[in-house]
């Protein structure tokens, strides 16, 4: 049981120190900077080991860096998501992948379409993806899309249906 406690513990070690670094890249700062601009307050290679999960980290250092970094404590802690706000999180429009029919996209005319082919030669471009008759988007191209097409971002799945742009495979 000691061993499960220890794996557990040293997982969430691991999941804050990967929090700190994220705060601290967001803050474009090196570990050296922070270390220089904490006078010396949080050394670099202390800092480093708490990133890396090796070093455990108390209370009171923790509200330290929060404060260092001027976020409240619980954005260097790991986020819980339970099973319901995962299965939630998968059922957003901003997880479902929708398959865009990308010869028929270029039949269109009008501001939208043409907006939404140059942006969609983009995620192309990107993704190195150049099969020229569908493209896959997904996560915040959704977002974009909504925007482009000008419906609410859980509708852009059927606003691309309503327009025959979703590539439904030959079967």
């Amino acid at each position: 049981m000691a061993l499960l406690d220890e794996d557990a513990s040293s997982e969430y070690g691991q999941q804050v120190g990967e929090r700190l670094r994220v705060i601290r890249k967001q803050k474009r700062l090196s570990l050296q900077e922070v270390e220089a601009q904490s006078d010396q307050e949080f050394k670099a290679s202390v800092l480093g080991a708490y990133e890396r999960g090796e070093r455990a980290l108390s209370v009171p250092r923790l509200d330290r860096l929060a404060q260092f970094y001027s976020v409240p404590v619980e954005q260097l802690l790991p986020h819980e998501v339970t099973g319901s706000q995962a299965a939630a999180a998968m059922a957003s429009p901003l997880n479902k992948k929708l398959a865009i029919d990308v010869a028929k996209l270029s039949q269109l005319s009008g501001s939208p379409f043409e907006m939404l082919t140059r942006y969609l030669r983009l995620i192309q471009v990107q993704r190195q993806d150049f099969n020229g008759r569908v493209i896959t988007v997904r996560g915040d191209d959704t977002r974009s899309i909504a925007a482009m097409l000008d419906v609410p971002v859980d509708q852009v799945g059927e606003r691309l249906a309503a327009l025959d742009l979703l590539f439904v495979p030959a079967e």
